[in-house]
């Protein structure tokens, strides 16, 4: 049963969320929070697999509670996901820093939230629905000052080459097919990614690669020119 904690100001949105889940056989709201405090205090008590977590709320916004929360050892199994809008683009790479999983888009489709909570409480990063590689387009062009990443001197050409298709959105067996690869191959390259540049998950890996100016919009799945 994967349990699942909603976070956000707005009870209508709550309520809708809580209906969907809670008809699946899988997965239960545990709790509900419409506040940032609310949310880090509730969140510790159930340790949920599964944070929903709104930008907006009074008091504590909902950066601050993932950071909150990310930061506690007891929670480390906990698998928060930023629910947000295209108007809030700005906020979804701070987001990400802050230890988020993911990220999605208020108006998904029912069947695609389903779907989120299950990929966030497996420990996959939330970006491969279209929606969201939509969303990581605008992001991108949000992230415009380059800056150097020594963990990247660390990486395999082929390493190198896996973090830019994750960098695009690509899942693993879309990248095993791009690069004429084994899927069990790819995760493998993935997981010494993520260990050689200290990242958390996909999510930050994504944030990484646009950064140090490997990818750059209109190029995802393809290296940036001289990208360092």
């Amino acid at each position: 049963m994967i349990d699942v904690l909603l976070a956000d100001d707005q009870a209508l949105v709550r309520g809708g969320f809580r209906a969907l889940i809670d008809s699946e056989d899988d997965m239960r709201v545990v709790a509900q929070a419409a506040t940032g405090d609310d949310a880090v205090a509730l969140t510790l008590d159930h340790l949920p697999e599964v944070v929903l977590m709104d930008i907006r709320m009074p008091g504590l916004d909902g950066l601050e509670a993932t950071r909150r929360i990310i930061a506690e050892p007891r929670a480390a199994g906990v698998h928060v996901v930023v629910v947000t809008t295209f108007e809030l683009d700005e906020y979804v790479t701070e987001a990400i820093r802050a230890g988020a999983s993911g990220f999605l888009v208020k108006d998904t489709e029912p069947a695609e939230l389903v779907r989120a909570v299950r990929v966030a409480a497996s420990g996959n990063a939330l970006l491969s629905p279209t929606v969201t590689r939509r969303l990581l387009a605008k992001v991108a062009e949000a992230t415009r000052t380059v800056r150097p990443v020594p963990a990247l001197a660390e990486l395999t050409p082929r390493e190198r080459e896996v973090l830019v298709q994750v960098a695009g959105g690509l899942a693993n067996d879309e990248i095993a097919r791009k690069l004429y690869l084994s899927e069990s191959t790819v995760k493998t390259h993935v997981s010494r990614v993520l260990m050689k540049t200290g990242s958390r998950d996909r999510a930050q890996l994504v944030v990484l690669a646009y950064e140090a100016g490997l990818v750059r919009p209109g190029w995802a799945g393809g290296a940036a020119q001289g990208g360092g």
